[in-house]
């Protein structure tokens, strides 16, 4: 891998480089391990905040898809008092539940938004260096548009996450927590979704940057919020894409007819892939705080976890 090149207050410029992208130790979807190129290219050292996002809707008018009603073609058999504006919002549940059904701590809240987090009467102005959440594909790329940027490819993403460790669990390294330190926010504890031991002083998103920067000066690359790439899902990585006499240069996801969620075939959304877990990653449930860690997300479909940040070309 190669360093970072230049820095600046919002952003880093890196240079670009090669290293083995994925994991064959963890989920599924993380395998096979590849090596890969990307080119320069610079990137947001924090996550959006609510602060920067209120500024380009203050600017711009723009009204996120948390805030516009559902249409009912698009989600067959959903009761009508669902489609309305509103999103998905974590609440713990009152104890031990089984966490195959993520509906126990996932609610449908109407009201909610980039705003308002937590739904009606919650609100930002007490996190404005919080990431903003409640993020839909769509709402991202119009602000990496607006802010003269784009949204990282898979690859870029993880290439800035690792900091230059090629090959490590984490992007601090492969100790979860060296000499005992919290690097991230995540779930404290084994007791997800319902019991948080409190250690971090945080139960949901944090200040950005209130965690150690990776090797690159890039904060809350793992936990916090999910950050959207602008790479369409794939249920694994390519089988061939370890060919030592190939070496892929900035590939891109699969194709959108491919990231349809098969279980799922009443619901004609397309996904894309999101990267660096979030502040609900509980290592009993949820080991996804790595930069190799990917999940799926609906394009139009924003979560009280899942935010992002910005992508630029190289300077130079």
């Amino acid at each position: 891998m190669t360093d970072r090149v230049d820095a600046t207050p919002d952003r880093v410029d890196l240079a670009g480089g090669e290293f083995t992208m994925g994991s064959d130790d963890h989920y599924p979807e993380e395998s096979p391990t590849h090596r890969v190129r990307v080119d320069a290219f610079a990137i947001d050292r924090f996550e959006v905040t609510n602060a920067r996002f209120a500024e380009f809707v203050e600017a711009t008018g723009y009204v996120t898809i948390a805030e516009r009603p559902l249409d009912p073609a698009d989600y067959p058999g959903a009761p009508p008092e669902n489609l309305v504006a509103g999103s998905l919002v974590f609440q713990p549940t009152p104890g031990p539940v089984d966490l195959r059904h993520l509906s126990q701590w996932w609610v449908w809240t109407p009201g909610a938004s980039w705003s308002r987090p937590e739904g009606p009467g919650s609100s930002t102005a007490d996190r404005l260096d919080h990431p903003v959440v409640h993020i839909a594909h769509e709402d991202a790329s119009a602000f990496a548009e607006w802010a003269g940027g784009r949204l990282p490819s898979e690859a870029e993403w993880e290439f800035a996450a690792r900091g230059g460790l090629d090959g490590s669990a984490f992007t601090w390294g492969d100790e979860a927590r060296p000499n005992g330190a919290l690097m991230a926010n995540t779930w404290d504890g084994l007791d997800f979704p319902w019991r948080s031991t409190g250690e971090s002083g945080y139960l949901r998103t944090a200040p950005v940057g209130s965690f150690p920067a990776n090797g690159f000066g890039l904060h809350d690359m793992a936990g916090n919020v999910w950050e959207w790439t602008d790479d369409w899902w794939t249920s694994r990585h390519p089988e061939d894409a370890d060919k030592p006499c190939c070496v892929p240069t900035n590939p891109r996801g699969g194709d959108i007819a491919d990231s349809f969620d098969p279980a799922q075939p009443q619901f004609g959304v397309p996904r894309k892939v999101i990267k660096g877990g979030s502040h609900l990653c509980a290592d009993s449930y949820c080991l996804r705080y790595r930069p190799a860690a990917r999940r799926p997300q609906m394009i139009d479909t924003g979560m009280s976890h899942a935010g992002f940040r910005v992508a630029y070309e190289s300077p130079s």
